[in-house]
């Protein structure tokens, strides 16, 4: 690193420092002067002496980072024994939060000072935020913790452990993916849980499913439907939500093709438009028709907030149907991008529309590559239809097919006239 690198370090570390000071001496300000065991000073000085420790080892050696974070960690020690004699609080907060400190300080000159700051900012955030966090902790029941736990695990322990290639005929079975959908699942139905309790049946479902239109209005879409054939009150809303989920995905085409190729994006808008002022306005009649839902109702919405089970039948459901598809398009002799994405469409549209988005810069007309990824879109659409006619059924199967299909029509009349045109 450059002499002008340290000082930029430097100045990281001193910086890192002053910010979880900062918030450190703000929640003990009361205490007298000489009654902390570590400020805004102290603190940005730890903050500092990370940064010059990390400088000194990039020339005697990277020893020296744990034999001076040993050093801090002694007189932090004897700070603590001496406040336990005048303070019955026991807590290491602040301790933790110094060594911590430092350890950013150090990082700021291992030419990683962004990474560093922004370290350290978690870090204030995280000891501001105390009351909220504590206010949560009494909150979470039993069973929501195990959740957390669960989801956790499924998360950041066992993707990693899957292997990241093609099985099965045509190597169509990719582990990893499948999985991901699996967490994806369990996730949305997790975050559904905790947006309920927040913010009532009504709001929380409504907003679940705007937001799982930005991840997957598939996994969205089976997760309320499996929950609406034990809950038929609430129906509509969750009718509402599956609409509005779908709706939100053309948004999000958009956004993947501007970053991939933006030359398509000006035959995309007009299409995109008319879908989602359908999507929209079908899923404002819903969820007005749907604004007493739950009324008289004895259960709550989404009450449970991890459901593996579900999520597990959804992947077997989803490698069924990419076998299916790549038979489909193998058989048929690969009839054109029309049917690869009509198949494609059925399990995921991110994937053909980035296909096609790049196949656009490599000799594809921009109007076929146009017209593949609504016609991928519609076959998604469909098929969310069908999963909540079939599993739901009852009144929700009929609402998301009346939501839905006034989309399907809208995108089917643009298709078709643009394809005849």
């Amino acid at each position: 690193m450059t002499d002008s690198g340290h000082w930029l370090a430097l100045a990281v570390a001193l910086a890192i420092g002053a910010v979880i000071g900062l918030e450190r001496g703000w929640q003990r300000r009361e205490v007298t002067e000489g009654g902390r065991v570590a400020g805004l000073r102290t603190f940005t000085l730890i903050g500092f002496a990370g940064g010059i420790t990390g400088v000194i080892g990039e020339r005697v050696g990277p020893v020296l980072v744990p034999v001076a974070l040993a050093a801090v960690a002694g007189l932090l020690i004897i700070g603590y024994r001496r406040r336990l004699r005048d303070d019955e609080d026991r807590g290491i907060t602040t301790e933790v939060a110094a060594l911590v400190t430092f350890l950013l300080g150090a990082l700021a000159t291992l030419e990683a000072p962004l990474l560093a700051m922004a370290g350290g900012v978690i870090t204030a955030a995280i000891l501001g935020f105390k009351p909220r966090l504590h206010a949560l902790l009494r909150r979470v029941d039993a069973t929501e913790l195990r959740a957390i736990l669960q989801l956790a695990l499924i998360t950041a322990v066992i993707i990693p452990l899957l292997p990241d290639q093609g099985y099965g005929p045509w190597g169509t079975l990719n582990p990893r993916t499948l999985w991901i959908m699996v967490v994806l699942i369990s996730a949305i139905g997790f975050f559904g849980h905790f947006a309920v309790r927040l913010g009532g049946p009504r709001r929380g479902i409504l907003f679940t499913g705007l937001f799982a239109g930005l991840a997957s209005s598939t996994a969205l879409t089976l997760t309320l439907s499996r929950a609406a054939r034990g809950q038929r009150e609430y129906q509509p809303l969750f009718a509402a939500a599956v609409v509005m989920a779908s709706t939100a995905m053309f948004p999000r085409i958009l956004v993947l093709v501007g970053a991939i190729q933006p030359s398509l994006l000006p035959g995309l808008y007009v299409p995109v438009a008319i879908i989602t002022v359908v999507g929209a306005t079908a899923t404002l009649v819903l969820a007005f028709g749907a604004r007493s839902g739950g009324e008289g109702a004895t259960g709550t919405p989404m009450a449970k907030p991890f459901e593996l089970q579900t999520a597990l039948r959804f992947a077997l459901l989803l490698a069924v149907v990419m076998m299916a598809g790549e038979a489909l398009r193998r058989y048929a002799g690969d009839a054109g991008v029309y049917l690869l994405s009509l198949v494609s469409g059925m399990t995921d549209v991110d994937a053909i529309t980035l296909s096609l988005s790049r196949m656009a810069s490599s000799g594809l007309s921009a109007t076929v590559a146009q017209q593949g990824i609504i016609i991928a879109a519609m076959a998604n659409t469909a098929v969310k239809l069908g999963l909540a006619v079939g599993i739901a059924r009852g009144r929700m199967g009929w609402l998301v097919g009346a939501g839905l299909g006034s989309v399907i029509a809208a995108g089917a009349i643009w298709t078709g006239v643009t394809i005849w045109q």
